[in-house]
């Protein structure tokens, strides 16, 4: 079987405008919640990407139809959705799992949501507790997926987040759509807060006070018309590029700026980032606007607390970033990166050190010291979207040719990520490669 690799040759600074990708959270939730709606939704801009298509096809398989007039143009024909004719397949998709657990607990038949071996290997009972509180009947195997839902009688609960999730919060808020009485959801602290966001604009009942989310089950779903946001976990790949690339200067246009995810901004700009931040409007309740990135001289950082839920995805092209830091960078309570699509904290750490990195991993996070000087290496991408582009980055910025095996994933969340980084200048090239 063959697959692609990346390969990088250094030392050509970015220059250019560019869009990124439609937001993975936004696109997940864009097709979930137009099935729920009463009504006709559409949605520009969706991302067409290996998860995103996954939750699509899944819907789908619900019996609602959808249109689509391009890969990013669609028209979801909002309804009654039904029983599927074979169990539900994630594939890779954690938050499409976790969302459409929270939707089908609610529902008057049986349905089993399953996906590949690495979704399997990833925690569910941090989603199935609550839900089996609302009087959800769901079990997992071993905690993890497949996932066997069978029909129940919910009700409302006042639930607290043990730890800041979006995707454990959403999924009690959509079961909280089906549920009798009011459903509250109290967190310790900022998550992503694109389902409130979402469904209050869809004209749900529901209000948030500060970190708490209270949701009433008495207002029918309006359908939706707007552009998905481009993705800032995207961006973050070419932005970092750019602060590390001697001479870069990139503008990326119609970018998330949702507060609750641009932690990893906060973060580049205490660390010396030379970047403009603009707002330009609102899509779908998120705001949106343009970042324009310079290469500038960065400087190491401590990173904890309440900031690393708000970069929680950042964090393997961050570690890429504070390797060109001057002095020492550490980050600790990241230790939700290792039940990650691979544990990214280990990964990142072994991958890295191929280049000849110096890294010290610890339990909940890492220790960098730069400035540090890498060198072209062959490197393993697992199967994990992320870790594959930011060793794309490692490698824009090393001595000597990269080459980064197991690249299709990138596909996941940035579909055409080695080409947008061609246009702006980068020498990226993929090739496929023979194999077993």
């Amino acid at each position: 079987m063959a697959q692609d690799c990346f390969v990088v040759q250094p030392g050509k600074a970015l220059h250019g405008t560019t869009t990124v990708p439609g937001d993975k959270s936004i696109s997940h939730r864009a097709v979930f919640f137009g099935a729920l709606a009463s009504g006709i939704s559409h949605v520009r801009g969706w991302l067409p990407a290996g998860d995103t298509e996954a939750s699509l096809q899944t819907t789908r398989a619900l019996g609602i139809e959808i249109e689509r007039h391009s890969d990013t143009d669609l028209t979801i024909y909002g309804g009654t959705i039904r029983q599927p004719d074979a169990p539900l397949n994630l594939v890779n998709a954690g938050t499409g799992i976790r969302l459409l657990a929270g939707i089908m607990v609610g529902q008057p038949f049986e349905s089993v949501l399953d996906g590949s071996e690495q979704l399997r290997r990833r925690p569910m009972n941090r989603v199935i507790d609550p839900l089996r509180m609302m009087g959800a009947n769901i079990e997992g195997s071993s905690g993890c997926a497949p996932l066997v839902i069978k029909p129940a009688r919910l009700h409302g609960i006042e639930y607290d987040l043990p730890v800041a999730s979006a995707q454990v919060k959403s999924a009690v808020l959509l079961a909280g759509l089906f549920a009798d009485g009011e459903t509250v959801v109290r967190q310790p602290g900022p998550a992503r807060d694109h389902t409130e966001r979402m469904l209050a604009a869809m004209g749900a009942n529901l209000v948030t006070q500060g970190d708490t989310v209270i949701l009433k089950p008495d207002a029918a779903l309006k359908p939706m018309d707007f552009t998905v946001p481009g993705d800032l976990s995207s961006a973050a790949f070419l932005i970092v590029a750019a602060l590390i690339l001697p001479g870069s200067e990139i503008r990326l246009t119609g970018v998330s700026l949702n507060p609750t995810r641009t932690g990893i901004l906060d973060v580049l700009r205490e660390m010396g980032a030379d970047m403009t931040v603009t707002e330009t409007g609102l899509e779908a309740g998120d705001p949106v606007g343009t970042i324009i990135a310079r290469y500038s001289a960065l400087k190491g950082v401590s990173v904890g607390g309440e900031v690393v839920v708000r970069m929680i995805d950042e964090f393997p092209i961050f570690m890429v970033a504070a390797l060109f830091a001057e002095g020492q960078t550490m980050v600790r309570d990241a230790g939700e990166l290792r039940v990650k699509e691979t544990d990214r904290l280990a990964v990142m750490t072994e991958e890295l050190r191929k280049f000849g990195a110096q890294i010290t991993e610890t339990e909940d996070g890492f220790i960098i010291v730069g400035r540090q000087r890498l060198n072209g290496a062959t490197v393993y991408g697992h199967d994990d979207h992320r870790i594959a582009m930011s060793l794309v980055v490692a490698g824009l910025a090393a001595g000597g040719e990269t080459t980064v095996l197991d690249a299709r994933c990138a596909g996941d969340s940035f579909p055409g990520y080695a080409e947008t980084l061609h246009r702006l200048g980068a020498d990226v090239a993929v090739r496929e490669l023979a194999g077993e």
